[in-house]
């Protein structure tokens, strides 16, 4: 075996819920048609949260010691045989998922649901695909994009959670001058406000439970105006969730002066209440966009989107949407889009970042939105 192919390098690895480990671990020279990349950013999300608290993200558990972490970018550091497209020393963001190329979706261009895809963190597929936290990571160049110089390595980590958005936006045909309401300011919510804004939207406006956070989206000029949902008990019955669901938002409504709803909604918290108020949200003839990822079976207000013919769409990953996300957010049309970093972390250091994450504050008090994994 050569020198090259038992060097070492450090990952952070999951083994089971909280159990964290930084280890050391043989790294190898790229294959044919892989790129080596030298990790400098890793975006730390909800699913990797899911997978840290509870060894599954949903229906997807832990059947072996995984590498967390997907929304990254970095360097090559070493290319494989017969790649001509890259370059040592180029800065790069590495597109987590790798599709099979050859079923009908991947063939259609809806590579975001290839059933033969495997992605980077997931422990969707076995044996699992591991995901960016660690020094190096070899990955197929298809799916590696160069950055733009004016592209930080912490705005790429940001091309992913965009991505998400960029695939949303262009199935619900986000056009200028349209108004738009997003459900939950969560990382997600404010890509989707700051997308929708770069998009041209004539107004933005945004709904949650946190009012820190509402107001971290005002302040910095995601969303013109917000609105606090209350605290209440959970409904005893459907009905009664229902007929809460349509007060909620009626309310909502009447202060953003918009009583008719708006042309498109996005549901970025996965919470029944919130998707049975986005249906009333949009105007007739409106879209709903389902991007939150929650409550499995939901209770819908059908009649309401049906008699005013409004669309309930759904979203899934994204498709063919990298080249675009790293060029907005190099092209400084997300205004104050670095904003949504709040904390930036060394790789050794990541079990206190997921403790940061799952709380939502640091030591400090500070608010937690986006945690950023570097290098020491």
């Amino acid at each position: 075996m050569s020198p090259a192919a038992t060097q070492l390098q450090r990952a952070v690895v999951l083994h089971g819920p909280k159990d964290l480990r930084l280890e050391e671990r043989l790294f190898w020279p790229p294959h044919s048609d892989h790129a080596q990349v030298s990790v400098r950013s890793t975006g730390l999300c909800g699913s990797d949260l899911h997978y840290y608290l509870d060894g599954r993200n949903g229906d997807f558990a832990l059947q072996a010691p995984l590498v967390l972490g997907h929304e990254s970018a970095g360097v090559i550091t070493a290319i494989g045989p017969g790649v001509n497209n890259l370059a040592l020393g180029q800065r790069v963001a590495i597109e987590a998922g790798i599709m099979c190329k050859e079923c009908s979706y991947c063939q259609a261009g809806r590579y975001n649901l290839c059933k033969g895809m495997r992605f980077a963190s997931s422990a969707k597929t076995f044996p699992h695909l591991d995901g960016t936290l660690q020094d190096r990571i070899n990955h197929p160049v298809h799916v590696i994009h160069p950055l733009p110089d004016s592209c930080s390595f912490e705005q790429a980590a940001l091309a992913e959670p965009l991505s998400v958005l960029i695939h949303a936006a262009r199935r619900a045909n986000l056009a200028p001058g349209q108004r738009v309401l997003v459900f939950g300011v969560g990382a997600i919510g404010i890509l989707a406000c700051a997308l929708a804004n770069a998009y041209g939207a004539s107004r933005v406006v945004a709904i949650d439970i946190n009012r820190a956070r509402l107001d971290f989206a005002k302040l910095h000029g995601f969303a013109s105006q917000t609105h606090c949902l209350p605290m209440v008990e959970k409904a005893k019955t459907a009905d009664e969730q229902l007929r809460r669901a349509k007060d909620n938002i009626s309310t909502a409504l009447s202060r953003f002066n918009e009583p008719e709803g708006f042309d498109l909604v996005f549901e970025c918290t996965g919470a029944e209440p919130c998707i049975q108020m986005s249906i009333h949200a949009a105007v007739a003839g409106g879209k709903v966009m389902l991007i939150g990822m929650g409550t499995r079976n939901v209770v819908l207000p059908l009649s309401a989107a049906a008699l005013r013919e409004v669309d309930i769409q759904g979203s899934f990953r994204y498709a063919n949407t990298y080249p675009e996300a790293l060029k907005l957010l190099g092209s400084g049309k997300l205004r104050n889009i670095e904003k949504l970093i709040t904390h930036r972390i060394p790789l050794e250091d990541t079990a206190r970042a997921f403790e940061l994450l799952a709380r939502g504050k640091d030591e400090d008090g500070n608010m937690v939105i986006k945690i950023v994994i570097g290098p020491s």
